[in-house]
């Protein structure tokens, strides 16, 4: 029988609320001849005696595993595997990197477009309070910080894969392989509050909290609950928060329920997070209650695992980190714990479901770094874009608002001139009341000359951004056979989140001198576009044009043009 404390069963003890596991290895000794390097593993010290006698040379010692990595004739490893003493004998293969893959989930909260916005995390604290983290995971190497044992195992080292799955989701690094995490350059910390079994007494995870706060880091990430709470995990959670930290929980994963929130999720000074799938709806293990204040991606979420390997889990556990890593980039940024939290709920995207379901909604992360954070101003920020259907006296200039700076509302125009020359000429004035892009065609330019134009801002409060000056040149007026747009097709990957279309085409010129393929995005005006520059007699290529929060029908163009500004466009309209 469990032994029990207080009326609790020791079983009822809290639980990892993630997912499914998966494991793979390596084998194959069947026609190897000479030299082989291998992994042995024994039942005994006899057994591990027996294969270091057959060693030409030991290449590994193992601490606590019954393993041993050796070079010996494959013969002779043949032999080992009849010994009663030996459990195994493999290959010692390779593992390679994997691309680098963007997580679904990365992607619908925006963490992506913070990072290209140059947001790290780069100076704050992150503790993983659940089954330790791998600390050799190449994804996770560069990032870890400090760790510590409280589940009584003697090291903080993962032995499960639940919590280094959840540190990748957090804080993976952005580097050319594996994964890449909502945060990619904070602190993570390895706080092991639950054994190798997934679980853990409420007396480790509140020592585990009390560390976290002890230690000043800014955020502590439990991604693990129990049905019912006690005295001692509260005061943890209230010492934290009393102390800066920002303590983020899963919700669970008794759904589908209503008003079953977990614990730590369901006490006050925790923020409580619930999960969706990746076409916005509620997971259907997600747990639901008053306590919810934010919704965050927790559907088959592919991130770092044990051994160095990557893989796909379910649960609340995985919404959890999600937000930890978003809290993490605004408290590097000056905020505070009860900043942070604020700021990710007010600007959390709103997808439609309960309150007891999503909380403030769903959360965005480049959103709630746009709003400033508590820590530092946004600025207005606007680039130049290109030039496009460039004619003999004429072309159209594009643009891109990508922050209104705290304003509500943004003049945007274009400044244009001889290449050379002052940028004397100006457009027409267009008032933005969100970021996106914008264009304005001009007129009445010189054939075959060059000229140079910039995009300017002015916000309703008196800021003032210009972008780089570009430079175009009008044909000459001689003409020369024109380009011909081959193909375009639609590939409609809208969600509730997003008017988002893949735009595949094929362009050609019989002169050989293609010189750009620009797309756009409209209803009423452009909502986005991109340019591509292409050469030769044909090209081909696929782009993805979309606008959050879109809806209803959109005109989709694609404008070839070549170097002497000869152009040919074609439209389809499709719908979100």
């Amino acid at each position: 029988m469990a032994d029990t404390d207080n009326g609790v069963s020791r079983r009822n003890v809290l639980k990892i609320a993630g997912g499914s596991m998966a494991a793979t290895g390596l084998a194959g000794l069947a026609g190897a001849k000479g030299q082989v390097e291998v992994n042995v593993g024994f039942k005994s010290e006899r057994g591990r005696q027996v294969a270091l006698s057959q060693a030409d040379e030991t290449v590994r010692n193992f601490n606590s595993l019954s393993i041993v990595t050796a070079k010996m004739p494959a013969q002779a490893a043949k032999g080992l595997r009849k010994n009663p003493n030996i459990r195994y004998v493999e290959m010692n293969g390779t593992v390679h990197a994997h691309a680098q893959t963007l997580p679904w989930g990365i992607d619908r909260v925006d963490a992506d477009v913070a990072h290209s916005n140059g947001e790290t995390g780069n100076g704050a604290d992150i503790a993983i309070l659940d089954t330790g983290i791998d600390s050799d995971h190449p994804d996770l190497q560069a990032n870890l910080g400090a760790g510590k044992d409280f589940s009584g195992k003697g090291t903080w080292e993962d032995g499960d894969g639940h919590g280094t799955h959840c540190a990748g989701i957090a804080n993976a690094v952005n580097n050319s392989e594996g994964v890449v995490g909502v945060s990619t350059e904070a602190t993570l910390h390895a706080g092991k509050v639950l054994g190798d079994d997934g679980s853990g007494s409420f007396a480790d995870v509140a020592a585990g909290i009390e560390w976290a706060a002890d230690q000043g880091y800014d955020v502590a990430s439990l991604s693990l609950g129990a049905s019912s709470g006690t005295t001692a995990l509260k005061d943890a959670i209230d010492y934290a928060h009393n102390n800066g930290v920002l303590v983020v929980s899963s919700a669970g994963n008794s759904g589908p329920c209503t008003d079953c929130v977990g614990y730590p999720a369901a006490y006050s000074n925790a923020l409580a997070v619930s999960s969706t799938d990746e076409d916005d709806s509620l997971s259907s293990f997600s747990s639901t209650g008053s306590e919810i204040e934010l919704a965050a991606p927790g559907g088959s979420i592919y991130s770092t695992y044990t051994g160095g390997g990557y893989s796909t889990l379910s649960g609340t556990s995985m919404s959890c980190p999600h937000v930890s890593g978003a809290a993490a980039q605004l408290m590097a940024n000056g905020a505070s714990n009860t900043e942070a939290r604020q700021t990710l709920k007010n600007t959390a995207e709103d997808i439609g479901l309960g309150s007891n379901e999503q909380g403030a909604g769903l959360l965005d992360v480049e959103a709630a770094l746009g709003g400033g954070g508590g820590g530092s101003d946004p600025s207005l920020a606007v680039s130049t874009g290109s030039a496009s259907n460039v004619g003999t006296s004429s072309a159209t200039l594009s643009g891109d608002l990508t922050d209104l700076g705290g304003a509500s509302s943004v003049d945007v125009y274009f400044e244009y001139g001889e290449s050379g020359t002052t940028l004397d000429s100006t457009t027409a004035t267009q008032t933005l009341s969100t970021a996106g892009s914008f264009s304005a065609d001009v007129s009445n330019l010189n054939g075959n000359t060059d000229y140079d134009f910039r995009a300017v801002a002015e916000a309703s409060d008196g800021d003032t951004d210009a972008g780089s000056a570009v430079t175009f040149t009008t044909s000459g007026s001689g003409g020369t056979t024109g380009p011909a747009v081959d193909s375009l097709s639609v590939n409609n990957r809208s969600n509730g989140g997003w008017a988002r279309f893949e735009v595949s085409w094929s362009v050609s010129d019989a002169d050989g001198d293609l010189s750009s393929v620009a797309l756009a995005l409209a209803q009423s005006s452009t909502v986005d576009s991109s340019t591509t520059s292409v050469s030769g007699s044909s090209a081909s290529g696929s782009d993805r044009l979309q606008e959050k929060k879109g809806s209803g029908s959109y005109d989709v163009t694609v404008t070839v043009t070549d170097s002497n500004g000869n152009t040919a466009s074609q439209t389809t309209t499709v719908s979100a």
